[in-house]
C-alpha cells in the first residue's frame, strides 16, 4: 500500500561562528560592497557577544548602517 507522504524536512543546528572583526569585514564586503568603521564593529561586538550564527551576524552588518549614529556611539 503506497501513501502519500511527504518526507520531513530536518533542521540542522545552527551552527555559530565568532563575531570577530575579520567576520564582520567580510559580511560587510559581501552584504554592503564596503566596509565597515571600527564604531560600527566594536557596536556589533557588543551586540552579539562573541559567538553568533551566520543569520543574526549578516541581519546586525545590514541593520547597523540604516542605524543613527547616536545609537551606536558608545557616549563618554
Amino acid at each position: 500500500m503506497k501513501t502519500n507522504m511527504m518526507p520531513i524536512a530536518r533542521r540542522e543546528p545552527k551552527t555559530k561562528v565568532p563575531v570577530s572583526e575579520l567576520n564582520l569585514r567580510k559580511a560587510a564586503a559581501r552584504l554592503l560592497g564596503s566596509k565597515l568603521v571600527s564604531t560600527e564593529v566594536s557596536y556589533i561586538q557588543r551586540e552579539l557577544g562573541s559567538s553568533a550564527t551566520q543569520e543574526d551576524l549578516d541581519a546586525k552588518v545590514v541593520a547597523v548602517r540604516s542605524m543613527p549614529w547616536s545609537s551606536i556611539v558608545v557616549p563618554d
